[in-house]
């Protein structure tokens, strides 16, 4: 009986070598490479060799053998037409972040920090859906009554009834339970890490969807390796893929994430599914981000928000006005900016603090906003306009922490700099779009027409933008600049900011 043959595969890249190394040939991981064996195949593959190709020898030198027959190719025509209908999963930003509902049959792999709500967000999705479909609820991390007791919080079984005052308005929203027909749902809970017996349960129970939480506690036997190794991942999920496929069974996976923030275990695992999702956010904030990075049926870079509150995620149809500060009451060093997130855009305020330095080199730090921007941004001020940035420790934020790394945002963090530096307000009323070239001009951006509907929607009266663009006819006035100094005076009108203010003072040098 010959050896059977081995090969050593990378847990954290899913990278393969012929024999084993302390260090990942690939990655550069320690003591990442494990065993794995190689299994003969029991179909033999005809040889190439001869003239004639694949036809020389089609039974392989064995009589008695009939030859399989090949599938037959079919051009576009002859292809029937499929109108697929997506499911609405009950919450709007999910949909939108999935191209406008719940495709049939796909698989979506949805991955984020531990203690982010993933596991949340999918059980308020399957409850939505449990009213018109059945749902199968697969836990490998949690027993039946860690979830119930989860749903029971979360209000899953429970809708929330109104209290009305005199006056007849609300004042307090509370739980009411349901009419009986409604309790019990067709939602099922199988806590089950074997993926033999979770097939066994997708076959007889026939779901129209499935959530796995999650990929990396599901293990087959058949395979010696550890759960949540690479070889494990691979084929649970080329194994779900398959049952997904065929029976028209749409499956929601969960994935957990390294320390790098990517999702664990080979990258083949991505280029499986239909569509992935990453959800982000603090875990000491109280919204969350739900952003799409592949999407077979959608666009991609797309986002959904959602507020954590005391019964769940509840989503935010209107993110500008969660991301702007108080307008009535406005700080000197803040600025106003329209970022694009996909195709949504939302209104952030920008936070900017200056001043001067006590250490040799000036400190550097941002929240939201991409650090070599910055320092950037930082360097054209001080070479075009004039301001000593080297000698001034500057920090930069968005409010509420969202991470706008566009460059159209360039303008309003320019802006906001020197506000903190000459202890200037900016007009409250008005929005930077733009980006800053190295040269001191302001560049033009995409997407202008949706920031301009954005920024007028919430009464925003003015908008400093880059020359040379055509702009759609709106209730909001237009200010065309072509450089960063124009902007500064544009920006800060009400204190008559000139050319000559924004040079140091002499006791600054």
């Amino acid at each position: 009986m010959p050896k059977p043959k081995t090969f050593f595969v990378c847990n954290e890249c899913g990278s393969e070598s012929p024999q084993w190394f302390g260090k990942c040939p690939a990655c550069g991981t320690y003591n990442s490479l494990e065993e794995q064996i190689i299994k003969q195949s029991s179909v033999d593959v005809p040889s190439r060799g001869g003239v004639s190709g694949w036809q020389a020898s089609p039974n392989n030198g064995k009589s008695g053998v009939k030859t399989p027959k090949a599938r037959a190719s079919l051009t576009f025509n002859q292809i029937s037409d499929r109108q697929v209908t997506r499911w609405e999963s009950g919450y709007g930003e999910l949909d939108r972040v999935l191209g406008g509902g719940v495709v049939p049959g796909s698989m979506v792999l949805i991955g984020g920090d531990p203690g982010i709500g993933k596991s949340t967000l999918l059980l308020q999705v399957s409850n939505a859906l449990a009213q018109r479909y059945r749902i199968l609820y697969i836990s490998g991390e949690e027993s039946g009554q860690q979830i119930k007791l989860r749903a029971s919080r979360l209000g899953v079984s429970k809708e929330l009834g109104e209290v009305v005052d005199e006056n007849g308005k609300v004042v307090e929203e509370t739980p009411q339970p349901k009419n009986s027909e409604s309790i019990g749902a067709d939602l099922y809970v199988l806590p089950e890490t074997d993926l033999e017996e979770i097939l066994r349960e997708i076959d007889s129970l026939k779901p129209n969807l499935a959530v796995i939480d999650s990929i990396q506690t599901i293990f087959f036997p058949a395979l010696t390796s550890a759960p949540g190794s690479v070889a494990q991942v691979r084929e649970c999920t080329a194994a779900l893929m398959k049952v997904a496929k065929h029976e028209d069974i749409t499956m929601l996976i969960v994935g957990h994430v390294t320390k790098e923030g990517a999702i664990a275990g080979p990258k083949v695992l991505e280029h499986l599914v239909d569509t992935v999702l990453y959800f982000e956010g603090d875990r000491f904030a109280s919204h969350r981000l739900l952003r799409t990075v592949k999407n077979r049926f959608g666009a991609t870079h797309e986002i959904g928000i959602f507020e954590m509150v005391s019964h769940g995620l509840r989503e935010v149809p209107n993110p500008s006005e969660l991301f702007l500060g108080n307008r009535d009451d406005p700080a000197p060093g803040t600025a106003i900016v329209v970022a694009c997130e996909g195709t949504r855009p939302i209104v952030v305020e920008l936070q900017a603090l200056v001043s001067p330095t006590s250490y040799s080199s000036p400190r550097r730090s941002t929240t939201g906003i991409d650090y070599n921007r910055l320092v950037q941004i930082l360097a054209v001020l001080e070479k075009r306009v004039g301001i000593p940035m080297s000698k001034l420790d500057s920090y930069v934020a968005s409010a509420g922490g969202l991470n706008v790394e566009e460059p159209a945002v360039d303008l309003g963090v320019a802006i906001a700099v020197v506000a903190s530096f000459r202890d200037r307000i900016v007009d409250p009323g008005t929005v930077l779009i733009g980006e800053v070239g190295l040269g001191g001009q302001v560049r033009s951006v995409s997407q202008m027409e949706l920031r301009l509907k954005e920024a007028a929607k919430l009464g925003f009266k003015r908008a400093i933008v880059p020359k040379g663009q055509k702009f759609p006819d709106l209730n909001i006035e237009i200010l065309p600049v072509a450089k960063v100094i124009d902007a500064i005076i544009a920006a800060i009108p009400q204190q008559g900011l000139t050319e000559e203010d924004l040079m140091p003072d002499e006791d600054e040098d």
